[in-house]
């Protein structure tokens, strides 16, 4: 069955592709959006892609290979022109929540070493203020992750809960850790939260990406696209 929402997806990645010059080193990160992404370049480049990517996923980094496109190691790729990944929540400040398919160190990682950096995601992704839906991804070392749980709702967080698989292990991440998924403050500066919560012995990287986005691709389900900076 088609996914209504693969046209919203597909609007915002038609514009990425825009933003992409050929002999580019690009970073790709995770989730059905940015797969759009790698759809479209394909389909610009069907002989041969002009680019090089480096994938924040293992996942992407399948996709990617399979569809013939150089794929490099981060530190082998030096700075990045450009990254593009999707985003769990984000609000018209270009605060993220990201890290609801576990790849948010990767991720973070990869934004990190780019000059720039667009989001692609869905309109209905846009809130006034992250955390409205989404709690935030926290990445946590497996080694007393109990203890890490517990420094956390000990005055950081107000609530925070152990990611699980459906048969009830924990979710391990492709860094060989466990995500625990914490409330957000709906008052206060998340800037001050996000500090606290890297300050928590055992937890390693969090899914606030603040004062990283540049801009935001956003598709609507009727293929319109809305641009933040518009």
């Amino acid at each position: 069955m088609t996914d209504p929402k693969d046209v919203a997806r597909l609007a915002a990645a038609a514009a990425a592709v825009e933003r992409i010059e050929p002999g580019m080193t690009i970073g790709l990160g995770s989730g059905r959006a940015v797969w759009k992404v790698l759809e479209a370049i394909c389909g610009r480049w069907p002989d041969s892609v002009p680019l090089r990517v480096v994938p924040a996923s293992s996942l992407t980094e399948d996709l990617a290979r399979k569809a013939g496109v150089e794929v490099l190691d981060l530190d082998e790729a030096g700075p990045l022109d450009l990254a593009i990944d999707g985003a769990d929540e984000l609000d018209p400040e270009l605060r993220l929540i990201k890290g609801g398919g576990g790849a948010l160190l990767r991720e973070k990682l990869v934004v990190a070493a780019a000059r720039r950096f667009v989001v692609v995601a869905e309109t209905d992704k846009l809130v006034d203020r992250i955390g409205e839906h989404w709690r935030v991804p926290v990445e946590v070392v497996r080694f007393g992750w109990r203890s890490t749980l517990a420094r956390l709702l000990d005055g950081v967080v107000s609530a925070a809960d152990i990611r699980c698989l459906d048969g009830g292990a924990p979710f391990i991440t492709d860094e060989g850790h466990v995500i625990v998924d914490c409330a957000v403050p709906r008052e206060g500066d998340l800037g001050e939260f996000a500090v606290r919560l890297k300050a928590v012995v055992g937890v390693v990287e969090h899914g606030l990406f603040l004062d990283m986005a540049d801009e935001a691709l956003l598709g609507a389900l009727d293929g319109t696209l809305q641009s933040i900076p518009s």
